[in-house]
C-alpha cells in the first residue's frame, strides 16, 4: 500500500499540529522533534517493508501521547495510557475506526518498559523507529540530555568504563549505552531497521573511543 496516496495529507498536517502542542518542550529526548524523527523513520521503514501507513502514521505520531517520567511508578503502563489517550483523540477528529485496534497495539508494543511483543508488521515498524532514535548521533544527544534532566554525571570520575564496578545507568550516563542501548540493535524487528541499527551502534562505539582519548 502506498504511504502517500492512501492517506489524505490533511491527517499528517493535523497530527503534526497536535504533536506540537502535546509534547513537552522541557525534555529534548521526548519533544516534538523526537516525534518527527520517529515519524520520518517509520515512513522509510513503512515504504521498505510495505506496511500500512494508515496504521503506522498515527501510531508513530502519538506513541508518547502521555509523557510518563522514567521514575514514575506508572512508567511500565505508559504505552497503554498513551494508546487510550491517542484513540480518544483520533475518534474526536474522525479518523477511521477500522484501524483503531491495530493503532492501539502499535502504540502499546512500542515501549521497552511495557515488554509487549509487536505482533503486526506495523507495530514492529513503530517500535523499530522509536528504538532507532535511541541510537547513532541523535541517540548520543538524547542520552546526555536525559543525564542533564536526571542530574546524572556523564561518567564516573573514579572508573568511567566500569572496569572495577557494576554498570549503573541511574548514576552515570555512559553506562546507559552498555546496559540498554547497545542491546537494542538485537531487538529490532525488520531487516531494514537492523541494518540501520548496526550502522548507528558503530557510530556510538567510535564516539566512545574518542571520549576515552579525551578523558
Amino acid at each position: 500500500m502506498s504511504t502517500e496516496s492512501s492517506v489524505d495529507k490533511k491527517w499528517f498536517e493535523l497530527f503534526s499540529n497536535k504533536a506540537r502542542v502535546i509534547y513537552p518542550h522541557s525534555d529534548p529526548s521526548h519533544d516534538y522533534l523526537h516525534i518527527i524523527r520517529v515519524v520520518n523513520t517509520a515512513k522509510k521503514l513503512c515504504d521498505a517493508e510495505k506496511a500500512n501507513w494508515e496504521v503506522v502514521m498515527p501510531a508513530a505520531f502519538f506513541h508518547d501521547f502521555v509523557n510518563v517520567p522514567k521514575n514514575d511508578p506508572r512508567r511500565a503502563y505508559a504505552s497503554r495510557i498513551s494508546a487510550e489517550a491517542a484513540l480518544e483523540y483520533l475518534k474526536s477528529v474522525g479518523y477511521p475506526e477500522t484501524h483503531f485496534e491495530d493503532i492501539r497495539h502499535a502504540i502499546e508494543a512500542h515501549s521497552f518498559s511495557a515488554n509487549i511483543k509487536p505482533e503486526s508488521l506495523e507495530a514492529q515498524i513503530v517500535q523499530d523507529a522509536d528504538r532507532l532514535d535511541s541510537l547513532g548521533a541523535i541517540g548520543i544527544a538524547r542520552c546526555f540530555a536525559t543525564s542533564t534532566l536526571m542530574s546524572r554525571p556523564f561518567y564516573s570520575e573514579e572508573d568511567p568504563w566500569a572496569e572495577k564496578r557494576d554498570l549503573d545507568d541511574k548514576n552515570y550516563g555512559i553506562d546507559h549505552f552498555y546496559i540498554k542501548l547497545f542491546k537494542l540493535v538485537d531487538k529490532l524487528n525488520t531487516e531494514t531497521a537492523k541494518k540501520e541499527g548496526q550502522h548507528r551502534v558503530a557510530f556510538i562505539k567510535e564516539y566512545l573511543e574518542q571520549i576515552k582519548r579525551e578523558i
